[in-house]
Order: C-alpha cells, then sequence, then structure tokens
C-alpha cells in the first residue's frame, strides 16, 4: 500500500508529515520505556524482517496481490512505540533506496501503513487479551484479529485522506468500498503472517514477546479466605544462554536474507490492492515520477545486473542488510539515552 508521489495533494502531504514526524516523537520517548539491553537488537531484527516479507507479495483475487504491512506483528513483539518506530524505518529505506513509496508521501505512508496500524492492531490486540482466559491460544486469538483488522483500516485511512488530498476526480465511496473490501482479503494473509511469527518467538523466547509477557501469572495463595499475590522470590541467575539473544537474532536475520535474497523472487508480479484500485478508479493518472528512480537499487534490482534472479536477490539481501544496520543503530540510540537519563527520587 506504499503512496507514491502525486496522489496527495502538497498541503495534505505537508500535513500527514507533520502528524507523522509528530507520532515518531512520541515513540521516541516511549520506545525508551519498551526497549532494554535484549529487546534494542530484536527491534532493528524486526524491521528487517517486515522489509524482507514486504517483499513477498501474494495473489488475493484475480489480478491483485497483497504484502504484509507489517504494524501488528512489530507492535506485538516489541511494542507500540517501538513497532512505530520499526515501520517508519522500513518505509524510509524503501523510499530512498528502492524508489518503493513516494518521498513526499513519506509522512502519508508513515501515517497510513505505521501509526494506524499500530495503533489498530495493539488496542485490538491489548483489549481482546483482557476479556479472554490467559494463555497462548487466546494470545493467537488476539494476534490474528489485531493484524486482521489493521490493514482494512489503514486503507480506510488512506481513502479519508484521499477524500481531503486527492489529485483526481474520483467517487470516494467507490474508492472507500473497493480499498477496504480487498485489503480484508490481504488482512488475512497479514494476520497468517502475524500469527505464524509471532507463534514462532513465543514456541522458543516467549520473554522476547513484548504481547506476550503477561502469559506467566503471578502465583496466588489463599490468606484468611482471599487470593492474594505470592511474595516474588530471588530471582536465580539465568544460564548465559538463557539469557543470550544471539541465537535468535542469527536465526532471524538468516531467515530474512532467504526471503529477500531467494523467495522473493517467486512472489505474485500482480499490482498490490493500492496499484490495482488506483488503476481501476483512474487514480494513478496523476502519479508522479519518484525521486529517487536512478537509485542503483530502484525496483529492487541491482542497476546494470542483467540476471533477474541475482539481481533481485542481491537487492533483497542489501536492503536487509540497510535496515538492519539503520534499525539496530536507531534502537541502541534510544536505549542508550534511557540508561543516561540520571534517575529521579520521589
Amino acid at each position: 500500500m506504499h503512496v507514491p508521489d502525486g496522489f496527495i495533494n502538497a498541503p495534505v502531504s505537508v500535513a500527514a508529515g507533520v502528524a507523522a514526524a509528530a507520532a515518531v516523537a512520541v515513540s521516541l520517548r516511549g520506545a525508551r520505556r519498551e526497549l532494554d539491553e535484549r529487546t534494542a537488537p530484536l527491534a532493528g531484527l524486526v524491521a528487517a524482517f517486515i522489509f524482507a516479507v514486504q517483499m513477498l507479495n501474494f495473489p488475493v483475487a484475480a489480478g491483485t496481490s497483497g504484502h504484509l504491512l507489517g504494524g501488528a506483528l512489530a507492535a506485538i513483539l516489541v511494542g507500540p512505540y517501538t513497532g512505530v518506530l520499526c515501520v517508519s524505518v522500513v518505509l524510509l529505506m524503501q523510499g530512498i533506496l528502492f524508489a518503493d513509496g513516494g518521498l513526499t508521501a513519506l509522512g502519508v505512508n508513515i501515517t497510513v501503513m505505521g501509526v494506524v496500524t499500530v495503533v489498530v492492531a495493539y488496542a485490538v490486540f491489548r483489549g481482546l487479551l483482557k476479556v479472554l482466559p490467559a494463555g497462548r491460544r487466546s494470545v493467537t486469538v488476539a494476534a490474528f484479529t489485531g493484524a486482521l483488522l489493521s490493514v482494512p483500516a489503514s486503507a480506510a485511512a488512506f481513502t479519508a485522506l484521499y477524500a481531503v488530498g486527492g489529485t483526481a476526480d474520483v467517487a470516494i465511496g467507490k474508492v472507500l468500498t473497493a480499498m477496504v473490501g480487498v485489503h480484508v482479503l490481504i488482512g488475512l494473509g497479514e494476520a497468517a503472517i502475524t500469527v505464524a511469527t509471532v507463534g514462532a518467538v513465543i514456541a522458543v523466547r516467549p520473554d522476547l514477546v513484548h504481547g506476550a509477557r503477561e502469559l506467566t501469572a503471578p502465583l496466588k495463595l489463599r490468606v484468611g479466605g482471599e487470593l492474594v499475590d505470592a511474595p516474588a522470590a530471588a530471582p536465580a541467575a539465568a544460564p548465559a544462554a538463557a539469557r543470550s539473544t544471539a541465537k535468535v537474532w542469527i536465526t532471524g536475520l538468516v531467515t530474512a536474507l532467504v526471503l529477500a535474497g531467494f523467495v522473493s523472487f517467486y512472489a505474485s508480479a500482480s499490482p498490490d490492492g493500492l496499484e490495482k484500485v488506483a488503476a481501476d478508479q483512474g487514480i494513478d493518472a496523476t502519479v508522479e515520477e519518484h525521486a529517487a528512480k536512478d537509485s542503483p537499487l530502484a525496483d529492487y534490482a541491482v542497476k546494470d545486473v542483467t540476471d533477474a534472479r541475482l539481481s533481485g536477490g542481491l537487492a533483497g539481501a542489501l536492503g536487509v542488510g540497510a535496515t538492519v544496520a539503520v534499525g539496530t543503530g536507531i534502537f541502541w540510540v534510544v536505549r542508550r539515552r534511557r540508561t543516561a537519563e540520571p534517575s529521579v527520587a520521589v
């Protein structure tokens, strides 16, 4: 759902950019509370993984494909504030390096694909966990539902922005119906990918999943006929293997490289939901040439490499490397700023 340059006029693009910048600023502060020495490097990996999976367009209807947006996945794995930053890093890398998503529309894309998806998905996720019985099955149900609903919500948000600042004269009702309809189908794929990924991490390291940290309920004791929390025992020193995230990090990075460098060659070539609706409704008549069209990695291909499989694979691998490097650097800085803040005596 990468919005290109030219779809939204300058005033609305600027307003969306201001909103996106404010959301990123708030998320930078919020991420300080979510990140610790274990999760800071994993947040960069989550961004790289989202970048890789977004290259895997899957068919959803005749002549239409979809891809992961990633807001729900990031929010559940590393927290909502850090999740907004993860998706923002991905969109920045895609726009600058791969000419995917307009540069003047970066604020629109961060708002629609990052902020809206994270807010909707995490609100639904947390809301369901409050009413469902504690357990992994409830986490799965909540993650599936949150991810599913986040995608049509994102499509509706784009339509709202287009209703205010669209550059083509189209029937907004038809755009809304088409966008939400096709993105409900894409949402099913988003939900499946989110559940599979969250489930895989929970199976090996549930302590690293932000949204699953409440799976371990405190021990209850009956005192005077009432249930009270048992006193916390002194934590035993965890073995180095349990504390280390190296194995998870390496496995995730290798998976992302394989997906972007090899599996992406077999992704659907059909236009994604926004591209298909834009073509059908005449929105794409106003699209502008991308400022980074001459990038050596534009359109996810390495310039001057004639073999399509090799060119796309190298571009994908380079994208994963750049995203994990930039993302990890940002999250380490955020983490270090938290630890550097002086504690305030109460």
